[in-house]
C-alpha cells in the first residue's frame, strides 16, 4: 500500500505539469492565431484636378510653376481677352439702346407731341373747308357753262384729297392721346431681356479668360506655355489637393470584419522611419477585387482583398504622392477614431 501511494504522487505532479503545458500551449496558439495588431502595406494617395480654360484663345500668361503652392480663388493663368473686352462693349451697347426705347415707350407720348397732334388736325381741317368752298364754287361755275369739266374735277379731287388727310391727322392724334399699344411695349422689354442675357454671358466669357485655383494645393504639372492655343478640352496645370491625405491599402476578406471606419491607426515611411504619423480609418470598400500588382505582400497576391483609404495626418508635409508606406491598426482599441484637429501634430 505504501508503494502504491509512492507511485500516485509522481503521477499526479505529471499530470498538473503536462495540464499547465497544454494550458499556455492553447493560450499561446489562440494569441497567434488572434493577433491583436494588423499591419498593412500601401501607397500614399490625393485627389488631382486637370485645370483647363472654359475658352478657345491663345494663352497670355502663366503665373505660377511646378511645385507652387496656391491657393482656392488664385489667379493662375490669363488668356487674350481684347475680343471678348470688345464683345462685351458691343454687348452693353445694345442693352443702353434697348433701355432708352423701352423707356420712350412706357413713357407714352409726351404733351408737346400731343399738341402737335391736335395742330395738324386743325390745319387739315382748315385746308379741307377752303377745298370744299372751292368745290362748290367750282361746281356752280361748271352748272353756267363757265369753266371746263376738268376744273370740276380737279376741284372735287382736292377735296376729297382734305379729307382723307383729315382722317388721318385724327388717327395719328388718337394714338397720341393714347400712347404706345401694350404689345410694342412687351416686345421691347422682350428684346431687352435678350440682349441683358446675351451681355451676361460674353461677361462670362471674359471672365473665363482668367483660370484661378479651384481649391487649396500644389502644381504638379506645368503643361503649357504662353502662347499656346487653348480649347476647353486642353489641360493647363495639374493641381494636387494638399488634404485630405491618405493611405490606400488593402485587407484579405479574413481580417474585414477587424476594422470599421473611424478606427485609429498609424502610418510610417522608408523617407522618416523613425516617425509615425497619426491616421484613421476612412473608407472600406463595399466590393472584393483582386489584388493589385503593387501589393508588397506575397501571401494576399493571389486572393481577393478589399480596398481600405487610411486618412493620415500631414503637418509638415513631409508625405508625397505614391509614397510607399506601412499602416499599423491596434485592433483592441475602443472605437471610433479621431480627426487631425483631435489628434494633433507630429
Amino acid at each position: 500500500m505504501k508503494n502504491s501511494k509512492k507511485i500516485i504522487r509522481p503521477l499526479g505532479v505529471v499530470l498538473v505539469a503536462v495540464a499547465a503545458v497544454g494550458v499556455w500551449w492553447y493560450q499561446g496558439t489562440r494569441d497567434v492565431a488572434e493577433p491583436l495588431r494588423l499591419v498593412l502595406y500601401g501607397n500614399i494617395d490625393i485627389r488631382e484636378a486637370d485645370l483647363a480654360f472654359n475658352n478657345s484663345e491663345h494663352v497670355a500668361e502663366l503665373l505660377v510653376q511646378e511645385g507652387a503652392r496656391v491657393h482656392k480663388g488664385q489667379l493662375l493663368a490669363t488668356l487674350h481677352s481684347e475680343r471678348m473686352e470688345a464683345e462685351v462693349e458691343a454687348a452693353k451697347a445694345r442693352v443702353a439702346s434697348r433701355r432708352a426705347v423701352l423707356a420712350r415707350l412706357e413713357a407714352g407720348s409726351r404733351p408737346e407731341e400731343i399738341l402737335q397732334a391736335k395742330a395738324d388736325v386743325a390745319a387739315v381741317n382748315a385746308r379741307l373747308i377752303e377745298a370744299q368752298a372751292t368745290y362748290r364754287r367750282t361746281e356752280t361755275l361748271y352748272r353756267n357753262h363757265d369753266i371746263s369739266r376738268q376744273a370740276l374735277d380737279s376741284a372735287l379731287a382736292a377735296r376729297n384729297t382734305a379729307r382723307a388727310e383729315l382722317k388721318v391727322s385724327q388717327e395719328a392724334l388718337a394714338l397720341a392721346v393714347a400712347g404706345p399699344r401694350q404689345e410694342d411695349i412687351d416686345e421691347a422689354r422682350a428684346m431687352l431681356k435678350a440682349d441683358e442675357a446675351q451681355l451676361v454671358l460674353v461677361r462670362e466669357v471674359l471672365k473665363d479668360a482668367s483660370l484661378y485655383a479651384p481649391f487649396d494645393g500644389v502644381i504638379r504639372n506645368r503643361i503649357l506655355e504662353p502662347g499656346d492655343m487653348v480649347t476647353p478640352q486642353t489641360p493647363v496645370f495639374t493641381l494636387a489637393r494638399t488634404s485630405p491625405l491618405w493611405v490606400r491599402a488593402y485587407v484579405p476578406e479574413s481580417s474585414l470584419g477587424k476594422l470599421v471606419p473611424g478606427m485609429a491607426a498609424s502610418v510610417s515611411t522608408d523617407s522618416y522611419p523613425d516617425k509615425e504619423y497619426r491616421a484613421w480609418i476612412g473608407y472600406i470598400s463595399p466590393t472584393a477585387e483582386f489584388t493589385p500588382k503593387n501589393v508588397e505582400t506575397p501571401e494576399l497576391r493571389t486572393r481577393l482583398v478589399y480596398q481600405v483609404r487610411i486618412h493620415v495626418c500631414n503637418p509638415n508635409d513631409e508625405l508625397r504622392l505614391g509614397m510607399p508606406a506601412t499602416v499599423a491598426i491596434d485592433l483592441g482599441q475602443p472605437r471610433p477614431g479621431a480627426d487631425c484637429s483631435e489628434q494633433g501634430a507630429d
